[in-house]
């Protein structure tokens, strides 16, 4: 399934954005995206009410914000969005359009923060995904939002640590998993790959995103592998990347897909997103322009289809 750039400005604008996207190439540059999508972002729609900064644990970075949905009559769909920032780095607020984008779909949304490297290390995101999806499932009904039917989303590092904290049943809440389903866009899955193919994949070295986040012991990092450790059930779960990620993320993507289909019994929807960059997908939610918001607002409200 492929989801292609569907913008609702007028098409000299939609040119000009894909010619400036594919121009930068398969790029990791926030500020770049971040400009980009500025101008419509700042006259773009909004949602509802913002409770900001819940404790959902001890640390610093255990608050997340919750966008309450519009116009929802029933108790609504729910979505745990968690940003990217390469472990070490990346806040809540950097992807406000996000929760502005669900709250206005009628979806309740939940943006959390979460530790980051290299103060801690694996599997801290993980353990902190499964920290707020109990405490989405204790309060989300309160704010209107229905706690059987919470999908965990993530975009680069936050995709990452959904992975693991699904995929790897040691991460699961006391209660079981319990999820509607989950959405990963653009992560990373292979610690060790990502070790043993600097040179092809063009990482640096030293790595100062994995090696802040899984440590500079090389001989664990298969043990620190997502796709190495899958033992949990099969749910509803989404993958995708985009056109022009770098190209350790479309391998992993792949190999993930294969190995959840070819060896735990999982059936993944899998899709490109056309005319983006690593970056430039997530900064465009709300913007107008659907290539991930599309298919992401698609899977959470009927993950299971």
């Amino acid at each position: 399934m492929d989801a292609g750039i569907h913008l609702n400005v007028a098409a000299p604008d939609m040119r000009k954005l894909e010619k400036a996207i594919r121009a930068a190439g398969p790029v990791i540059d926030p500020a770049f995206a971040k400009n980009l999508y500025a101008p419509l972002l700042a006259s773009a729609p909004r949602g509802g009410e913002i409770l900001r900064d819940i404790a959902y644990g001890g640390d610093e970075r255990h608050r997340l914000d919750v966008y309450l949905p519009l116009g929802a009559k029933d108790p609504a769909p729910v979505v745990v969005f968690l940003h990217g920032g390469g472990f070490i780095r990346g806040d809540k607020a950097d992807r406000e359009a996000v929760g502005h984008y669900f709250s206005r779909h009628g979806v309740l949304a939940v943006l959390p923060n979460y530790r980051l490297g290299p103060r801690h290390r694996w599997p801290a995101g993980a353990e902190d995904v499964s920290s707020v999806l109990a405490w989405a499932r204790a309060n989300v009904a309160a704010h209107g939002g229905n706690p059987d039917h919470i999908v965990l989303a993530g975009e680069s590092a936050g995709a990452a640590h959904v992975a693991a904290a699904t995929l790897v049943r040691r991460f699961h809440p006391a209660e079981g998993l319990k999820i509607a389903g989950a959405f990963l866009a653009s992560g990373v899955y292979n610690a060790e790959l990502e070790l043993l193919a600097r040179a092809q994949l063009g990482i640096a070295t030293p790595d100062p995103r994995n090696e802040a986040y899984f440590g500079t012991d090389f001989s664990a990092y298969r043990a620190m592998s997502t796709v190495a450790l899958v033992d949990a059930a099969p749910f509803p779960l989404a993958i995708s990347y985009a056109e022009l990620d770098p190209i350790q993320m479309q391998a992993q993507a792949g190999e993930l897909f294969a190995a959840l289909v070819t060896r735990h019994g999982f059936q993944p929807r899998i899709s490109v997103v056309r005319n983006h960059n690593h970056l430039t997908q997530v900064y465009a939610i709300n913007s107008g322009d659907d290539a991930l918001a599309g298919p992401l607002l698609d899977f959470v409200r009927a993950p299971g289809k």
